[in-house]
């Protein structure tokens, strides 16, 4: 495997794609995207834990800069914070796909490199809503959900390379046309028909789950939102909800007021929490069986040691911390905290690495192990350095919203041991994670953190705006005074 540990690290002009005997020795990459899951539900994705986290390397400590869809994927794409990516909602005027540079990510450079390129399902919010026949840039072969159908397990149109097809009705849930299992043969026939081949290709393949469904007439969401496949309802039915000691946080006293005015969980929305839990975790059973079906494709075909497969999230999801019954978009670690898992050449085997790791990090990644050149600066960096040697890296993540979003936003840092949030209201929150894990305590008028909170302060006055290799400098904090 040629790879280049320093590839986009800073803006360089695209190269040309790859001679032939060059290109076959490069490797596959599939990634497997799945929509708004936590890290708790890998508990549940036996496949995934056997197949990749066994065989490769874990990142415990992998976060989000922006735990919402939209600006996610839009991070996933170019290796940027959205600061920089602009894409800073899921709707305009601020956000959604429109607002994508689409020329400028991931796929484009990956084709200048050699590589077959294709999508399978979701995409950033509103594609679709304009031109649903479109393909964006680099896409060699396009299977993309058109909004707002994507959130619909059954009735769901695909642009496939240019034409629409509806699959199913959203009141009748066939089998045969379950979201997730349409996606995955659409996949394995992609892997099929590419490999082995005299081209390495790039797969993305993002199935909806666990993100819940849209409100349609005559589907009923009440029991389980999303639903599973219908072999899988009821399989989870004995799943409690997990009360964590941040689960209905009694004292807020110390959260900004939008936290404070929430009211307790009642046994009533307790009960909402667990219906969509359990929605949440069977929609999933299909997405773990979608990447044994990856695997063993790969393996038939002879290109699974030569292929590179990661699986994460665009964001995570809260279900009752510090009584936030569902959502995201908040800078608590059920929200930016994702599961990243990497398998493949080049990554240790059976490893968990607590170094933190960021959704800026991806497509840097992807590009190392590509030998692939971006034409934009790269806010994030090759994980594969991290993964064979942990220990030797140290930094802080932006963590910040649109300027719009919910009528206010934030901005801030996640280090290590630190979780520090400016928010537009003038209020802050600092938390100590090494002694607060569950961040049931803000010390931001703890006199004994005075200077760890400058110090972060002062970073974050120049890392909110930051851009390639400034995004990636950091200075040791200090801890508290005793």
């Amino acid at each position: 495997m040629a790879v280049a540990l320093a590839v986009a690290a800073v803006a360089a002009p695209i190269t040309a794609g790859a001679p032939a005997d060059a290109a076959t020795a490069k490797p596959n990459v599939v990634v497997i995207m799945v929509d708004d899951m936590n890290v708790s539900a890998l508990a549940y994705l036996p496949s995934v834990r056997s197949l990749l986290a066994d065989q490769g390397t874990s990142f415990d400590n992998s976060v989000v800069s922006y735990s919402l869809c939209c600006p996610s994927r839009g991070t996933f794409l170019t290796g940027q914070y959205a600061h920089n990516h602009g894409v800073l909602g899921n709707a305009p005027p601020d956000g959604g796909y429109a607002k994508l540079r689409a020329e400028q990510t991931l796929p484009v450079w990956l084709g200048q490199a050699g590589y077959n390129t294709a999508h399978v399902g979701k995409f950033l919010n509103g594609y679709g809503t304009t031109n649903p026949t479109q393909v964006p840039p680099g896409w060699g072969e396009w299977y993309g959900s058109v909004d707002p159908s994507t959130y619909s397990m059954w009735g769901y149109t695909l642009n496939e390379n240019g034409t629409l097809r509806t699959y199913g009705s959203p009141a009748v849930e066939d089998p045969a046309l379950y979201q997730t299992d349409v996606y995955a043969n659409k996949a394995v026939d992609y892997i099929n028909r590419k490999a082995p081949a005299g081209q390495p290709f790039f797969l993305s393949f993002a199935p909806l789950a666990p993100h819940g469904e849209r409100a349609v007439n005559g589907v009923d969401l009440s029991e389980r939102n999303p639903r599973p496949a219908p072999r899988h309802r009821g399989d989870l039915d004995a799943v409690t909800v997990p009360k964590p000691p941040n689960y209905d946080e009694v004292d807020v006293s110390d959260k900004p007021a939008a936290i404070r005015n929430r009211p307790r969980i009642t046994p009533a929305a307790e009960q909402r929490i667990a219906a969509r839990l359990k929605g949440r975790l069977e929609s999933l059973l299909a997405v773990d069986e979608a990447v044994t079906r990856i695997i063993s494709t790969l393996r038939t075909t002879g290109e699974l040691d030569n292929t590179v497969i990661m699986f994460t999230s665009d964001n995570g999801w809260m279900q009752g911390e510090h009584r936030i019954p569902s959502g995201k978009i908040v800078p608590y670690e059920e929200s930016l905290r994702v599961p990243l898992i990497i398998r493949g050449p080049g990554l240790p085997v059976g490893k968990r690495v607590t170094t933190i790791a960021a959704n800026i990090d991806l497509a840097p990644t992807i590009l190392d192990i590509a030998d692939a050149t971006a034409a934009l600066p790269m806010d994030g960096r090759s994980l594969l350095p991290i993964a064979n040697d942990p220990g030797s890296f140290a930094r802080g993540i932006v963590i910040e919203t649109g300027p719009k979003q919910n009528g206010a936003w934030y901005t801030g840092l996640r280090a290590p041991r630190w979780t520090y949030v400016e928010h537009s209201t003038g209020e802050r929150e600092l938390y100590d994670l090494q002694q607060d894990p569950f961040q049931l305590t803000s010390v931001h008028n703890d006199p004994r953190y005075a200077a760890t909170q400058q110090a972060l302060a002062n970073q974050l006055a120049t890392l909110r705006t930051c851009s390639g290799d400034p995004c990636r400098q950091w200075t040791p904090v200090p801890g508290p005074r005793l």
